[in-house]
């Protein structure tokens, strides 16, 4: 399997900014060739690279105001292992966090999935969450979680994921975001995905069924949007003003939504 992905993003900058990208293939990931630049008004910026524990690569620095141009591109060959188990991330993973509200959807979660498990669990949790949301790009606001996504029964990419990961968390089911590219995404984008922890290792969970699973890339992984964003900035303000993400791959392989399948 031989992945290409690329993306481009234009910012205006208000003043001096701490910046935080979170872009390029996770560590881990079978590159052969990547470059990554960012560029304020005609002069290169330097990045320092900082590394999580689960090989989420993120590059950092202090920008003055201006005009930002960022472009990443990498060639990747193969499929990287699987997630490892790691007995700190299956007590993360089980707590609520900040748009996964899991104790507040326990008796919802308990009432819909009463005596599933395992990979059942899984599908049952996958499918209901498919059915009952509809994807509606631009219905959801940055600060909406697994909740309002249930009550609005709509939302895109990261609010599926969310509603997922509450859901499978409030049945003892560790679970948690990875955002990836995904050949095969229209229209495309960034896509956010869960994982669920279940007889021993990790599974990709993907209820918008937009893209193929086996295809996907991962770039950051944590409890949920909060941890995976693309961009987060302080200090000053900024505007993205442009953005666009591409992501391809050789053979382009069909979903079915039955199969288990682990991000590689």
């Amino acid at each position: 399997m031989l992945r290409t992905v690329t993306n481009h993003l234009e910012l205006d900058i208000r003043g001096t900014t701490n910046m935080v990208f979170s872009i390029t293939a996770a560590q881990g990931s079978a590159v052969t060739s990547e470059t990554l630049s960012f560029v304020l008004d005609g002069e290169p910026q330097r990045a320092t690279e900082l590394t999580d524990r689960h090989g989420t690569r993120l590059h950092t620095f202090v920008s003055g105001p201006g005009r930002m141009i960022v472009d990443y591109t990498a060639d990747v060959a193969g499929r990287s292992d699987p997630a490892p188990s790691v007995d700190l991330d299956l007590v993360t993973y089980l707590r609520p966090s900040r748009y996964c509200e899991s104790d507040s959807l326990t008796p919802t979660a308990r009432s819909e999935f009463a005596g599933l498990k395992g990979h059942e669990l899984l599908s049952a949790v996958t499918l209901w969450v498919w059915e009952r949301l509809r994807y509606v790009p631009g219905s959801s606001l940055p600060t909406d979680g697994a909740e309002q996504t249930l009550l609005a029964r709509k939302g895109v990419c990261r609010d599926y994921a969310h509603l997922v990961i509450a859901l499978l968390r409030a049945l003892d089911v560790p679970a948690r975001m990875v955002a990836v590219y995904a050949p095969g995404l229209s229209p495309m984008d960034f896509h956010a995905v869960a994982e669920a922890h279940v007889d021993g290792a990790w599974w990709v969970v993907d209820a918008t069924r937009l893209a193929p699973r086996e295809s996907m890339l991962r770039i950051s992984t944590g409890r949920d949007a909060a941890d995976t964003a693309f961009l987060t900035n302080h200090w000053a303000d900024l505007i993205l003003t442009d953005m666009s993400v591409l992501a391809i791959v050789d053979d382009l392989p069909q979903d079915d939504v039955n199969k288990l399948v682990q991000l590689g």
